[in-house]
């Protein structure tokens, strides 16, 4: 599976798990408020019913009233006379709940001030008959009854209840309408969102079949790549480390050859310079003897023409000596590599800052001639090659001095801590620094950067870093210019053949 095809699955992953989540939120929150829609027209509903089943409840009791007020007219009897007033006394309450019903409809509060006011005229008619019946006077009763007919109170009551019941169904009609509307939206939205939830739940398991499917293709693949990984690793190891013998050997014969014609021309040259000295000295000789007579004892001065060719002469000899003398230095490192690189480490317990504190006491001189102070905090001891961290820390701390600012107090410091089994060592100065662009070109071989006014072959830090890598370490710079370096140095804590890196 490419990079690309892995990441375009991530975006289709990613996109997907996005919209089902849109798509949950969306029925989530479209049901929630359908079903809290449906639950409010179905209360509506309830709610109309019971003001129906009120009015029809008022209208009972009415009935109730008249129906014992007459049947005590007519017989007299008790029983009569407590469900009329029974009936009374329940005709307010049940008035006062109906327009505690109807109060949200302005046309039924119009209704019930009507039927409080006809109720109210039948109340007092009830009243009336009732008297005149307990005082034993039926024919008064009967005549109340009579007149008051005309005026047809119960009926205009029966009216406006009719009325009330009618808008009631009315309002029914309506809000059954809309529960069921709502219901239906609801049904509609969940079984939508199930639909759409089943369908990305497809979606996914087939994208999860399919990177099953790649992954399998690829691990099987794998697998196969890696029947003879070990045995091809082991051969090109073999190859490279003959390869790196091969290089050594080639460098040290090479700079052993290279010696021994330096040798040679480093004594013709001797020889040359003692032989110049012989012929200017005939030539000064010469140049001042008098015709008539013989030459005159002792060296003569040269003059003029004869002046500046020795000169020349010996700034000839003198370039060519100096040139013999780099390259020397130069032979001399590239066998010292070779060596280095042939050398078998041999890792032993290592208290770092009695060796780092070793290094600064042979340093002492320098340091004091550059102004500078060197602090060691306490380091992490090691499991290492003694001669390769010497050899690492005794370049590093010896650069950090040779490169002070000249004429400013030097500051040198050594610290060092632990992280998931490497010890991390870092160098620190107030020096001249070293300018970014230069950071890795300091670390190539028989390179330098900056202001050339101090000796050396720029091997120091190439070696140091061959040192670091042998160690199974990585080595690295932080500086800028004017401002000191930092060089940071990361070794494992227990070095062992295992964790070698083999890139020399």
């Amino acid at each position: 599976m490419t990079a690309a095809t892995q990441r375009r699955r991530t975006f289709w992953q990613i996109l997907l798990f996005a919209a089902g989540l849109l798509v949950l939120t969306v029925i989530s929150a479209g049901s929630v408020y359908l079903v809290n829609k449906a639950r409010d027209d179905s209360k509506w509903v309830v709610h109309t019913i019971e003001a129906e089943n009120q009015i029809n409840a008022l209208l009972l009791e009415i009935r109730r009233a008249e129906s014992a007020a007459r049947g005590y007219l007519l017989t007299q009897a008790a029983d009569f006379q407590v469900d009329h007033d029974k009936a009374v006394a329940a005709i307010i309450p049940a008035l006062d709940k109906l327009t505690r019903l109807t109060g949200d409809n302005p046309a039924q509060r119009q209704n019930i001030e009507k039927l409080s006011a006809a109720i109210e005229t039948r109340l007092g008619q009830f009243v009336q008959e009732m008297d005149f019946s307990r005082r034993g006077e039926p024919e008064k009763a009967v005549a109340l009854v009579r007149e008051l007919a005309s005026t047809d109170a119960t009926a205009a009551i029966a009216n406006v209840a009719t009325v009330m019941i009618q808008e009631e169904e009315r309002l029914f009609r309506l809000r059954t309408v809309n529960s069921d509307r709502s219901q239906t939206l609801a049904a509609s939205m969940t079984g939508i969102g199930s639909g759409l939830v089943v369908l990305l739940a497809l979606i996914s398991i087939w994208l999860v079949r399919r990177s099953a499917l790649a992954r399998d293709d690829a691990e099987a693949r794998l697998r196969d790549a890696n029947v003879n990984l070990e045995a091809v690793v082991d051969e090109r190891t073999a190859d490279l480390r003959e390869a790196n013998n091969e290089i050594q050997r080639f460098a040290y014969i090479v700079s052993h050859d290279l010696r021994s014609p330096l040798v040679n021309i480093m004594g013709f040259t001797s020889e040359l310079e003692e032989l110049g000295g012989d012929i200017f000295r005939r030539i000064g000789g010469l140049t001042h003897v008098p015709a008539d007579g013989p030459p005159l004892p002792g060296e003569a001065a040269l003059e003029g023409p004869d002046k500046q060719l020795s000169a020349d002469f010996s700034e000839a000899l003198g370039f060519i000596k100096s040139s013999i003398a780099k390259m020397d230095r130069l032979i001399s490192a590239i066998l010292n590599l070779t060596r280095e690189g042939r050398r078998e480490f041999q890792p032993e317990k290592i208290d770092t800052r009695g060796l780092i504190e070793a290094i600064v006491s042979t340093l002492a001189h320098q340091a004091a001639e550059a102004q500078a102070e060197i602090h060691v905090a306490p380091l992490p001891d090691l499991v290492s090659d003694r001669l390769a961290l010497e050899q690492i820390f005794s370049n590093l701390i010896d650069n950090a001095i040779k490169y002070l600012k000249a004429g400013a107090p030097g500051e040198i410091r050594i610290r060092g801590r632990t992280k998931l089994g490497y010890a991390i060592f870092e160098i620190s100065d107030n020096g001249r620094g070293i300018d970014p662009k230069d950071h890795q070109r300091i670390f190539d071989l028989f390179r330098r950067a900056g202001t050339q006014d101090k000796p050396g072959q720029g091997i120091g830090l190439a070696h140091v870093r061959a040192l670091v890598r042998r160690l199974g370490g990585t080595m690295s710079v932080s500086s800028e210019l004017n401002t000191g370096s930092t060089f940071t140095i990361t070794l494992p804590i227990t070095w062992n053949a295992s964790n070698r890196n083999v890139d020399q």
